[in-house]
């Protein structure tokens, strides 16, 4: 474990990586719903239930992948591997999630599910390493109280981003 000082450029670095999942988390939780039942099509019931039918999926997966990702060994370490590995197909299912393509009402909902399902599954396949990567970074409480603020710090400034251009009315 790292006991040096973090850099003022790694802690940004740090910041900037949960910005980007933030934006993400902001916009399924402030415009998906509206997203699935306005412009997609789908029932408001339909999509409600996809969500809590996601969210029962992730109370399984958040621990399973934090087991496996705490027992990978690479020569990248413990938990940057998800973060390469995951990215591009982080962004691809977000731009798939939102994507609208032209099918039936049952297609539509099919294709939600798939989705959406398999973007919560991408998202946990990176943030939850990415939380587990603080503890890593630095053997120093302080440096890692640090870390943990520019994380909030960004993430809270990459929901407000995510608000200010996603204006969906």
């Amino acid at each position: 474990m790292n006991t040096s000082k973090v850099t003022l450029k790694e802690k940004i670095g740090y910041g900037l990586g949960d910005a980007a999942s933030s934006m993400f988390w902001k916009l399924f939780g402030m415009y998906l719903l509206f997203f699935y039942t306005d412009i997609f099509g789908i029932e408001a019931g339909v999509a409600g239930t996809m969500f809590l039918f996601t969210r029962i999926f992730d109370a399984a997966t958040d621990p399973i992948v934090g087991v496996i990702a705490d027992r990978t060994e690479t020569r990248w370490g413990k938990f940057r591997p998800y973060l390469l590995w995951w990215a591009i197909p982080f962004g691809v299912m977000g731009i798939l999630t939102f994507t609208t393509p032209d099918l039936s009402p049952t297609g539509k909902i099919i294709y939600a599910y798939i989705t959406y399902s398999l973007m919560m599954l991408v998202y946990t396949l990176i943030n939850v390493p990415y939380a587990s990567l603080l503890g890593v970074i630095s053997a120093n409480p302080a440096e890692r109280t640090s870390l943990s603020s520019y994380r909030m710090i960004f993430a809270f400034a990459g929901s407000i981003l995510a608000l200010l251009l996603i204006d969906p009315w």
